[in-house]
């Protein structure tokens, strides 16, 4: 029979952070793969849903986002990103994060130009370049420190580049760009006229005195800048689905377009209970950052007791590990013995990267989990040092 598949279909496979997921629950395996909380949401969130649907806030809101949640979105972000935002001009709410960088590539790359991706890098980046017609160009984040070489970051520009993916904090190396480097980076964006998709979805999950930067707030930059954004890690809602697109009036327009041919819009009634989640007071991301550090300790403590090297996360939710000591060929094999024998399922980091050979000594641990859940986990986790110890 002849091939019916796209060829941009055949150049990526589905995503291995949900294949994780599915192997954790076909070996009952605890799940530190997928990054999603294993605990509730605000209870204001929940109420203020059930609110709006019982107010019959159930049909199409307008496409491209309801008008008052866009307010909100205006009135919370500009603030904290330190600029000016209108609501009617500027912003799209969209299907989750992942449909807004989708949505964004395929309004502003037209095929064959060149988008800049920093590697390691969210797995989703290189299929939506393939779908967008773009070609992925990729610059090292160099460990320990993920640092940028501003050598390799300036080769990868030239007239073909249309725009450098920024995702801070960083999946899945919890890395959060300084302001020194955005600036780097902005000045090679003013260069060469590129645009900057900054994926900002982690902004509050932030450590050890580190702070967010919004690109679009640099000097020159607002207008170059593409803001991506949503509900799900903030205030623990990942399956609600409510993205935001915070960008200038004419990249709106066409992201608007491609938004509504691809999903019309998105949950009217969560998009009301959206308000909600933005107007919540400051004390409620401080107190966020302050459980997440928690719990990132807790997972540091759990590695360092099962023998496994780690890089000391600066913001997001994940522990991105170096488990080249213990002998496996690849991480994918490390991860299967983990899933199977141990009974902890995480992320190969051979996922995050261009060519899989760069991501084989790593793995990635979500740490957005109940206490009793990382105690489980600590507790399946001794049995890998002890494995090891006996030469498995």
């Amino acid at each position: 029979m002849a091939n019916r598949t796209s060829h941009k279909a055949a150049q990526f496979n589905e995503s291995v952070i949900r294949q994780m997921s599915q192997m954790a629950r076909k070996y009952q395996a605890i799940n530190l793969a997928q990054g999603f909380p294993d605990f509730p949401c605000p209870e204001e969130l929940k109420v203020a849903a059930c609110e709006a649907i019982h107010d019959d806030i159930n049909q199409y809101a307008v496409t491209w986002g309801d008008a008052q949640f866009r307010q909100a979105i205006a009135e919370k972000e500009g603030p904290y990103l330190g600029i000016a935002i209108n609501p009617e001009t500027e912003v799209t709410v969209t299907c989750g994060a992942t449909e807004a960088m989708a949505a964004v590539m395929l309004a502003t790359i037209n095929p064959g130009d060149e988008v800049i991706v920093f590697e390691p890098y969210y797995e989703n980046y290189g299929p939506d370049a393939i779908i967008a017609g773009a070609v992925p160009r990729y610059v090292t984040l160099h460990p320990p420190e993920w640092r940028i070489d501003e050598a390799e970051l300036a080769a990868a520009f030239n007239e073909k580049t249309r725009a450098i993916i920024i995702n801070t904090p960083h999946n899945p190396t919890g890395k959060v760009f300084s302001r020194a480097e955005l600036e780097m980076i902005a000045r090679y964006c003013q260069k060469w006229n590129v645009l900057a998709f900054t994926d900002e979805i982690y902004e509050h999950i932030l450590y050890d005195g580190h702070q967010h930067v919004g690109m679009a707030s640099l000097p020159g930059m607002k207008d170059l800048t593409v803001t991506i954004n949503g509900l799900s890690k903030t205030y623990s809602v990942t399956g609600w689905r409510v993205g935001i697109v915070i960008a200038p009036e004419d990249i709106t327009n066409a992201v608007r377009k491609m938004h509504d041919f691809l999903t019309v819009g998105a949950a009217a009634p969560l998009q009301r209970a959206g308000i909600t989640a933005m107007q919540l007071p400051q004390s409620y991301y401080l107190d966020l950052a302050q459980k997440y550090n928690e719990k990132r300790l807790i997972m540091m403590n759990i590695l360092d007791e099962a023998g496994i090297k780690f890089f000391r996360s600066q913001g997001a939710y994940y522990v991105f590990s170096d488990i080249s000591d213990f002998g496996y060929k690849t991480d994918v094999e490390f991860t299967h013995f983990l899933m199977k024998d141990i009974g902890v399922a995480v992320v190969p980091g051979s996922s995050f990267f261009s060519r899989p050979e760069l991501g084989r000594k790593f793995v990635r641990f979500c740490f957005a989990k109940r206490p009793e859940t990382l105690q489980a986990a600590q507790i399946r986790l001794q049995k890998l040092k002890d494995t090891v110890r006996l030469g498995r």
